[in-house]
């Protein structure tokens, strides 16, 4: 079966159109490369929280993202600093004690261990 006539032009998306969605997915395509790159110094900050505090996953992400808050440290800049403290054998004066302020007091690990 042939069919005869043209595509409406209502269909047929426009050179500003396709231009504006080209940009928006490139937008978003930055922004996801990014949040990638963001997510493994966090996930290693909180996997040394959990070691040298004896935290539960959630009590470490906890303790990062309350102290990012209340420090005013970007929590990319604060895994950095964690991770940095922990090659080092220090960490840095500015987290140290905000660190330490809101780590549990009584760590809590399944079977009591």
């Amino acid at each position: 079966m042939k069919v005869q006539g043209r595509i409406p032009q209502s269909s047929v998306p426009q050179a500003g159109q396709v231009a504006d969605t080209v940009a928006a997915l490139q937008h978003q395509v930055a922004r996801l490369q990014q949040a990638l790159l963001s997510h493994a110094p966090i996930d290693q900050a909180t996997g040394i929280l959990i070691a040298l505090g004896r935290l539960m996953p959630e009590e470490a992400w906890d303790v990062l993202r309350e102290t990012s808050m209340n420090t005013n440290i970007k929590l990319r800049e604060l895994a950095e600093l964690v991770i940095t403290g922990a090659r080092a054998g220090s960490f840095d004066d500015r987290i140290t004690g905000a660190l330490v302020a809101r780590m549990p007091h009584t760590p809590r690990r399944p079977g009591g261990v």
